[in-house]
């Protein structure tokens, strides 16, 4: 079965969304009460709708729920790409990051990421491997190539992520 992250493609924004886009961007991590009161809407449900309608390919939830954008919301409205990301991770999103193939390298299987995270001493299960990178993946820091079963590698510098670490 083939999910939604294999073929993420950037939706056509109009000037509304864009600028939206920018609030988020400049907001976060942000909540919803925080764009309701920026955009003028009713309700944090409003908001959540409109994201989810409007926005939905270009922004994420972090673990604590906070909005923040994706790199590609980033280039979408022109800020400073080089400025990084900033991003909260587990320990073990950290080591993924740490040992994940770059995005000029091959892209490399659940497994074969697994296999590295041991070698480099970390022991998580093969669905703990898994969900670090889908979260990732969902945080536009890791890009999913489809082959005959997924492979991942990063989708963007290590340089330009700004790793905040969770407490456990």
């Amino acid at each position: 079965q083939v999910g939604w992250w294999f073929y993420r493609q950037p939706m056509a924004l109009s000037e509304e969304a864009r600028d939206r886009l920018a609030d988020i961007v400049e907001l976060q991590p942000t909540k919803n009460a925080a764009l309701q009161e920026q955009w003028g809407m009713d309700s944090g449900s409003e908001v959540h709708q409109y994201l989810e309608s409007e926005l939905k390919e270009y922004y994420y939830r972090d673990e604590s729920s906070l909005i923040c954008a994706t790199p590609e919301a980033v280039e979408v409205v022109g800020a400073d790409p080089e400025d990084g990301q900033q991003v909260v991770v587990t320990d073990l999103q950290q080591a993924v990051i740490d040992c994940l193939a770059g995005p000029d390298e091959e892209s490399q299987s659940v497994v074969a990421v697994l296999h590295d995270l041991r070698d480099a001493g970390h022991d998580p299960t093969v669905d703990d491997v898994r969900s670090a990178l889908r979260s990732l993946a969902d945080k536009g820091i890791v890009e999913i190539v489809q082959k005959t079963v997924p492979t991942f590698r990063l989708a963007v510098e290590r340089d330009r992520i700004d790793v905040e670490r969770l407490e456990d």
